[in-house]
């Protein structure tokens, strides 16, 4: 049962420090006020109402204003894992070290059942102590 909780707690802190690092963007394509198309890892595809530029400049050309627009969001990543040891005291550090010392033997079983008693022996009895106190059970 241990063994599968660690495998279980390395596994969901691997995957943390994965998207804690993990930088994306989303791209949006709007024609007018409508989203056309969304993508995460690619070129979003166009609706195709993009205006041209004219092929030759010398020419009299009509521009008509775009009525479509891109959004990008960028979801950036942590950059610095490595946290500097440089600041931490030697307080910090005694404490830290007894926390995992104790927290570790918790988790220790006993190879036996302990007696505490197996080295000392009852006293031996010289008199009889109810004959001398003249108690008797009827």
């Amino acid at each position: 049962m241990k063994k599968i909780f660690h495998k279980i707690l390395s596994l969901s802190m691997a995957f943390v420090v994965l998207f804690s690092t993990m930088s994306f963007t989303i791209d949006m394509h709007y024609c007018g006020n409508t989203l056309v198309d969304t993508a995460i890892f690619h070129q979003v595809k166009t609706c195709g109402m993009e205006t041209l530029a004219p092929s030759n400049a010398d020419e009299c050309a009509i521009t008509k204003n775009n009525c479509c627009s891109d959004q990008q969001i960028a979801v950036e990543g942590q950059d610095e894992l490595q946290l500097s040891f440089k600041t931490v005291t030697i307080e910090q550090q005694k404490i830290v070290a007894s926390f995992d010392y104790i927290y570790i033997a918790l988790f220790e079983g006993l190879e036996k059942n302990v007696s505490l008693y197996e080295e000392y022996k009852p006293p031996l009895v010289i008199r009889c102590i109810y004959k001398i106190d003249e108690t008797y059970l009827i």
